[in-house]
């Protein structure tokens, strides 16, 4: 009977240290376990803070270097805009510095032609002079002159040509023109006091005068085959001597 009470006492011990060790493991496994939870967690934390702290940091430099690009690409900007100005610039004293010579080129082409003119003017006054002759000794007769610069004015007539002292016909009316063209009268404004023949069927004499001007020519022309009559000699006159007739 003792022998069982003492197998079964230490049966009971045994199980009871084997209970205790199997607790005291339990216990450990549970504390290592919810160490490792902890740490685990704690990490996980300290990552989930640190990542929007750094990401905050990110965004808080791209922020503040944000307007210090923005100022190096105003300042470049800038200096763009200035480099353009002073290309601008350049441009125009360039084109400015153009313009004046070829103003100045215009201007000396100007000149030249202005020196050119007067001996165009020259040469046209020269063919326009009038040159004054002698006389056929008519008391009345102030100057004589004629002028190689008076060509035939024109006709519309064809054919052979007969003189006609018909008023207001063509022969007539053109033989006016032939007369104030020598006379440097114009047509509208002058006088014919006389018109006859010149001695020949192809010659007439006309006296006309200007206006109110007292001053009186005598125009000899001559008819153009072709081309209509010619002033070919005029004499101013003292006086009127057909204003009565």
């Amino acid at each position: 009977m003792g022998s069982r009470f003492n197998q079964r006492d230490q049966k009971r011990k045994v199980n009871k240290i084997y209970n205790i060790a199997i607790t005291v493991v339990s216990i450990l496994i549970v504390i290592v376990a919810v160490s490792i939870f902890l740490s685990d967690d704690g990490t996980d934390t300290e990552k989930a803070t640190t990542e929007p702290k750094q990401t905050v940091e990110k965004d808080t430099k791209k922020k503040v270097d944000e307007p210090a690009g923005k100022e190096e690409d105003t300042d470049l900007t800038k200096e763009d805009e200035d480099e353009d100005s002073k290309a601008t610039e350049e441009g125009t004293e360039e084109n400015t510095e153009d313009g004046t010579d070829t103003d100045a080129d215009t201007n000396t082409d100007t000149n030249t032609n202005k020196d050119t003119n007067p001996d165009t003017d020259t040469d046209k006054a020269e063919d326009g002079k009038l040159v004054e002759v002698e006389g056929n000794g008519d008391g009345n007769v102030a100057t004589t002159y004629k002028s190689e610069s008076w060509k035939p004015v024109g006709t519309e007539q064809s054919g052979e040509h007969t003189t006609s002292f018909q008023k207001n016909s063509v022969d007539w009316n053109e033989m006016s023109k032939a007369i104030a063209h020598g006379a440097g009268i114009d047509q509208g404004n002058m006088k014919l006091w006389w018109l006859q023949n010149g001695g020949s069927p192809n010659t007439a004499i006309g006296t006309v005068s200007e206006g109110d001007n007292p001053k009186t020519f005598r125009v000899y022309i001559e008819w153009v085959d072709g081309s209509g009559w010619k002033p070919v000699k005029v004499e101013e006159l003292k006086t009127n001597d057909k204003k009565y007739k």
